[in-house]
């Protein structure tokens, strides 16, 4: 069983919705795999219903299948898919950093400062699925700093597709490159620099995508 740290001012949902978005991205549920409602609970440690929230979210998301009377099914993965993945992506992740720039805030700079500190920490450790939580982070700030609900929810669904590409197909590859990037975005973030920031989210695409024609070619 999987149970994340207790926060009583998490929604349950929230947690549930975490926990598994975990487990899809780092293959711990396979692509294509079957799973039933009752293993998700058991492996989480939550109720039905935070659970069941948190599985029509992720097929939602596009992350797991669910089929009436049949069960529910994880996405299959391909290597094709990064790359459509990072040209949806590229556009909104663009808009999110120069809207952050514009009105970042000193708490939502904090959380930058600890993310960037976290990824750097991950690449030290060579620790990809700590890699991934930070990349999560850093993703979460620029959403909230960006205070566009409508281009961050379109983003975070592309952004949890896009980790679990990662994870199945460069691991630790390309980790320090990656997060140099990801430091330069924020940095152009915190300085207020929105046409900065948009070229080095482009940048941040540009490397993602060489990654993602080469998964392609497997």
């Amino acid at each position: 069983m999987i149970s994340e740290p207790f926060d009583s001012s998490v929604p349950a949902t929230t947690r549930a919705f975490n926990a598994l978005e975990r487990m899809v991205v780092t293959l711990e549920l396979a692509p294509g795999s079957f799973v039933t409602e009752s293993t998700l609970i058991q492996k989480i440690g939550l109720g039905r219903t935070p659970v069941r929230e948190a599985v029509q979210r992720l097929a939602w998301n596009g992350l797991l299948e669910i089929r009436p009377r049949a069960g529910i099914t994880v996405t299959p993965l391909y290597g094709s898919d990064w790359l459509r993945i990072i040209d949806a992506r590229r556009g909104i992740e663009k808009l999110l950093a120069r809207s952050a720039a514009r009105f970042v805030t000193r708490e939502i700079a904090g959380r930058f400062h600890e993310a960037a500190l976290a990824i750097q920490q991950a690449v030290l450790a060579t620790d990809v699925v700590a890699f991934l939580a930070a990349d999560k982070a850093i993703n979460e700030a620029l959403a909230t700093a960006a205070d566009n609900m409508f281009a961050s929810r379109a983003a975070a669904a592309l952004q949890s597709h896009s980790r679990r590409c990662w994870f199945r197909f460069r691991a630790h590859l390309g980790m320090a490159d990656c997060a140099a990037l990801h430091v330069a975005l924020i940095q152009s973030v915190l300085e207020g620099d929105e046409n900065d920031a948009a070229v080095n989210a482009d940048k941040l695409m540009d490397f993602l995508r060489g990654m993602a024609e080469d998964a392609a070619t497997r």
